[in-house]
């Protein structure tokens, strides 16, 4: 008797639960933020629980905030979940995307039980520091991985670097990218957004003045900003591909928008729609590093997942 097919999941098919990953590690970077600026960090007071053994806490506006970003916490789970599933059946079987898949799980798992430590700390600001930045390397696996999804990766393939020395300053581009992060961590952790409402515990804040914590961060952003502004001038003389040329103008772009934000938000003592904004920013700008590196190289499309393109039929052997 003929064995039927194994199930399987075909590359374009894959491409979108890699996208919806994606996606999800966004949003839940926003709704956290979302959380600490509207005083809902402890709106559920344990964890996994909101309130002692109930799931769910009182209908007043707090707990409900930050139960609902617990509930897209578990949406995020069962999304990255399904996309490491389809991994291991995607009809062309490729081990780096079941690795990545593998790591924003075990990143995930991470993140949740770092955030149990933030509960039961009382919002300890050197852990909510840590919750965030753990986030957004969520965010650059999630952005490699839908990349990778979309382009023919492995032994054998097409793998032309476009420019060796730019490819070098992508890749230390990531030094002060990161120094930038990490003082923009410690301004928010020293700043007037604890994540606590009125009534409740006072979260503790970092031990140092916010204005000197501003004042770091604001030299670690006009470091980048500089950085990009003379490779944006070093990429155009150079007549580089156009991939690394959109690439740094949209890096150029995203540093000086976000570079407004910041000023505008300091200036008007830091109002939580504009800080929404630069986190927003953050995500963004942590979104065009990661790809601006990888520009760096150029390898084939995969079939059908250009827009419109349709993929091309692949036969099932006989007697599978």
């Amino acid at each position: 008797m003929p064995h039927s097919p194994r199930r399987t999941i075909s590359v374009p098919a894959f491409r979108w639960f890699a996208f919806a990953t994606f996606l999800s590690l966004i949003v839940i970077v926003l709704t956290g933020a979302a959380v600490r600026l509207t005083g809902s960090g402890l709106g559920c007071p344990d964890w996994p629980t909101c309130y002692h053994h109930r799931v769910t806490g009182s209908w007043s506006i707090h707990p409900l905030i930050e139960y609902a970003n617990r509930m897209v916490t578990l949406a995020l789970i069962l999304v990255i979940g399904a996309t490491f599933l389809a991994a291991l059946v995607r009809r062309v079987y490729r081990r780096d995307l079941v690795v990545l898949s593998a790591l924003l799980i075990a990143g995930v798992v991470a993140n949740a039980i770092l955030g149990a430590f933030v509960v039961y700390s009382k919002l300890n600001p050197w852990l909510v520091s840590s919750h965030m930045l753990l986030s957004l390397a969520m965010v650059v696996l999630g952005a490699v991985l839908y990349h990778r999804s979309k382009y023919v990766y492995g032994p054998g393939t097409r793998c032309d670097v476009r420019d060796p020395h730019f490819r070098l300053v992508a890749r230390l581009l990531w030094v002060p990218f990161v120094v930038l992060l990490i003082a923009g961590t410690a301004a928010t952790g020293s700043g007037p957004h604890a994540g606590n409402a009125q009534g409740q515990l006072v979260a503790r804040r970092l031990p140092f003045p916010f204005v000197d914590a501003v004042w770091v961060h604001s030299v670690a952003a006009m470091l980048f900003i500089g950085i990009v502004v003379g490779l944006l001038f070093a990429i155009w003389h150079s007549s580089a591909p156009q991939p690394l040329q959109l690439g740094v103008r949209r890096l150029v772009l995203i540093s000086l928008v976000q570079a407004a934000i910041g000023v505008s938000q300091y200036l008007t003592h830091v109002p939580p729609v504009l800080v929404e904004l630069h986190v927003a920013g953050a995500v963004s700008l942590t979104i065009g590093v990661t790809q601006f590196h990888l520009r760096q190289s150029a390898h084939d499309r995969e079939p059908g997942t250009r827009k419109g393109e349709v993929a091309p039929p692949v036969r099932v052997p006989a007697g599978l």
